[in-house]
């Protein structure tokens, strides 16, 4: 069988509304795609069996044949090891009589030559609801969902992601040797998983027509990797369906992308719909915010009666502006939208509406189909419904107060408009500075892909951050980011991302490929660091914000300096686990420290743990000779300060600022060494209001000289190990980061 007769085959069985074929034909479509199986024969009765038995050889399998998608193992429908003909005739009688008591529609029996003992993989795949085809390595046979040890990939994978896949499973040692064991041949894996999953693979072949592959188990041994089960479940077509994959339209460039995103950043001239000349509204409310953070543009508000709104001299539609406008919010009844923004063709370029009541609520579907099709024909970029607006510093737009007025380096895209508010508010408390924030709501048009394909080529963003619930287009998504390649750091914050409905899965790879093993597996392909919590986020982007990641030296080796005791300790433990090294650092390092004769009680292994009365020596100023040896001595990857605060502010001994003067010590080491080691500081307070104000005028302090600050040591660690990750991403493509 060819690919092509393959591919028809899987088409004709589609066509004839089946959602499997059964077991020897899925063993011939993945045998035309270069996956090996056994030799085998389809057969009727035991009879069938016998004679079958003699022409394949011994041992051998018998197995049940059904058109219907069955688990074997689980109706007793596999005889394994049968060597004789008294024993095939036997377990070919016993197979008919289950499926007779199981009303299982029975197709044959498949006698089938045994393969070599070897290591039991599941190579799977499935058509992923937002990313397309995805495919999945992992521990096989029957405990493939007790240890549930898998690696997902979005398709098309290389060799370097097959690779990775296999690097990945906690059971690699098994394959490569573990306990004398001979190690299987590592490039027959390599070359099934690209059958499946590579760019001329299976699954990007197939059109969408796969649901779920399962190949389980997979015999691998030193000789190659051999197929042993197969099982293909079938998507249902769907009216003009396009391909599962479609090969991603040509890049546009940079300079075209800045330009059709300027209206969005850097609008000259706004309209607003949905103030109010005698109330307040939201609308208002988004004029008074952009007025307050200094927008210089023309703002003209859409009024049907009044003649001015907020001082602002008003007209009443949009065919009566006298030119056209680079954005437009709007806030009125959900109702009324879709006509607004019919009748701004040719007057604005993007419309964002804040108006609920559209697809979140189950009567407002139909509506929110409707505003699409006005936004289409209209020719305008949508942005939401149901979102909040945009916050561009550059042009002193806003949707909420208190946001710096300064541009950062970080942009940022939310599908949550009040996450969006604390991503702002909080991350700006912290020293965060952003080259734009976009709210999405339900995305009806504009979605993550397209402001993340714009912050990858703005020169004034560093790193990206992204919240995400529903990537309605999650495969353009990936192709933006594999487009990217890792140019700049992308965090990502999930929401909604549980996997109930995977409990119900008709493949072990349909209940193992959920959704956190997708988005991994997306991580490992483009360099995204994936993040939990919004402190997380948060760490994580004020990392990328500060330190300048280096592709020639990825962060592992770690050196902690601070008093803390048993908090040392315990961060030791916390870098370990996220894969960063806190080991004792080398003898001239710690002669060098020795020199210095510091008091009684404090350590110089690493971490360096000194106690308060070690810091308050030479008025604390003696962070910075400590801190100088380790730079000279060590060479750490990272360097990381953490000082208990109430030690110091609470401390009955006041003749000097004590404090104050080893944070100042610590930030002269680091400019004094740039680039040497990525600094970072940890302010611990206990939340005191003496302690809290003294950390925030320190923080202040270290982000103005470019150090991260973080309120423990284990969210430097997280945020460490973010940098660390993609720092080995961009260094395993030889990628260079962006510059700022």
């Amino acid at each position: 069988m060819t690919r092509d007769d393959a591919l028809r085959l899987l088409a004709d069985a589609r066509a004839a509304g089946r959602t499997a074929i059964d077991e020897p034909a899925a063993k011939r479509v993945v045998a035309a795609f270069g996956i090996p199986v056994p030799a085998g024969e389809v057969v009727a009765d035991a009879d069938g069996a016998v004679a079958a038995f003699a022409r394949v050889g011994a041992p051998v399998a018998v197995k049940l044949v059904s058109p219907q998608p069955i688990h074997k193992s689980d109706v007793g429908g596999v005889a394994l090891g049968l060597a004789d003909a008294g024993a095939v005739r036997e377990a070919a009688n016993a197979l008919r009589r289950r499926a007779a008591d199981a009303r299982i529609e029975l197709g044959g029996l498949l006698v089938e030559r045994m393969a070599s003992p070897g290591v039991e993989v599941v190579v799977g795949a499935l058509h992923d609801a937002r990313f397309g085809p995805v495919v999945m390595l992992g521990l096989g046979g029957v405990f493939i969902e007790v240890f549930a040890d898998v690696a997902v990939r979005v398709c098309p994978i290389g060799e370097a992601d097959a690779r990775s896949m296999i690097d990945g499973l906690r059971a690699a040692p098994l394959l490569r040797g573990a306990r004398g064991r001979p190690p299987v041949d590592e490039a027959a894996l390599v070359a099934a998983l690209l059958a499946v999953g590579g760019p001329d693979g299976l699954m990007m072949r197939a059109g969408g027509a796969i649901a779920e592959l399962d190949l389980n188990p997979v015999i691998a041994d030193a000789r190659g990797a051999t197929a042993c089960d197969a099982r293909i479940l079938l998507r249902a077509p769907a009216a003009g369906e396009a391909p599962a994959a479609a090969p991603p339209s040509p890049a546009a460039g940079a300079a075209e992308l800045l330009e059709r995103f300027r209206p969005l950043f850097e609008p000259r001239a706004i309209a607003v719909a949905g103030a109010s000349a005698t109330a307040f509204t939201p609308a208002n409310d988004f004029i008074r915010q952009c007025v307050a953070l200094g927008y210089r543009g023309r703002i003209v508000p859409i009024h049907p009666k009044a003649a001015q709104v907020e001082g602002f001299a008003a007209v009443p539609s949009f065919d009566a502006l006298d030119e056209p406008v680079d954005y437009t919010y709007v806030s009125v009844a959900a109702a009324q939208v879709p006509a607004l923004v019919a009748s701004a063709r040719g007057r604005t370029r993007f419309l964002q509406v804040i108006s609920s009541g559209f697809g979140e609520v189950g009567d407002g579907v139909a509506l929110e189909r409707e505003l699409a099709r006005a936004g289409r024909e209209a020719g305008v970029r949508l942005l939401g419904p149901n979102c909040l607006g945009v916050y561009s510093p550059r042009a002193g737009l806003a949707f909420v107060g208190e946001c710096p007025a300064e541009p950062g380096p970080v942009g940022l895209v939310s599908q949550s408009g009040g996450l969006a508010v604390d991503m702002l508010l909080r991350g700006s408390s912290r020293g965060l500075r952003f080259s734009g924030l976009v709210t999405l709501g339900n995305s009806v048009d504009l979605g993550p892909a397209d402001l993340v394909e714009y912050y990858v080529a703005d020169p004034g963003t560093r790193a990206i951050g992204v919240y995400v619930e529903d990537v309605r287009e999650g495969r353009r998504f990936f192709d933006v980011l594999v487009a990217a390649a890792g140019r700049k750091p992308v965090v990502v914050l999930l929401g909604g991302q549980t996997d109930a409905g995977r409990q119900a899965a008709a493949s072990h790879t349909g209940s193992l490929a959920s959704s956190a093993s997708v988005w991994a597996g997306l991580a490992a392909q483009t360099g995204l660091a994936i993040t939990d919590t919004l402190e997380q986020f948060i760490d994580v982007l004020l990392a990328f914000q500060a330190l300048r990641p280096r592709a020639d030296r990825p962060t592992y080796r770690c050196v902690l300096f601070g008093n803390g005791g048993g908090t040392s300790v315990l961060a030791a433990d916390a870098f370990a686990r996220r894969g960063l090294q806190v080991a004792p650092m080398a003898r001239a390092a710690i002669d060098a420290l020795d020199a210095l004769r510091l008091p009684p009680g404090t350590s110089v292994v690493n971490p360096i743990d000194a106690p308060a009365f070690t810091l308050k020596q030479d008025d604390g100023r003696i962070a910075e000779a400590i801190l100088d040896a380790v730079h000279r001595h060590e060479s750490p990857d990272a360097i990381v300060v953490h000082l208990n605060l109430p030690v110091f502010v609470k401390s009955a001994d006041q003749r000097a600022d004590f404090l104050g003067n080893l944070v100042a010590a610590a930030l002269r080491s680091g400019e004094r060494h740039p680039g040497a080691a990525h600094f970072a500081l940890v302010l611990r307070s206990d939340g005191s209001a003496v302690c809290d104000e003294r950390k925030r005028a320190f923080r202040e302090t270290a982000v103005r000289a470019g150090i991260p600050v973080f309120g423990e040591l284990t969210n430097a660690a997280d945020a460490l190990a973010a940098v660390a990750a993609y720092e080995r991403f961009v260094s395993a493509r030889a990628v260079r980061p962006t510059a700022a």
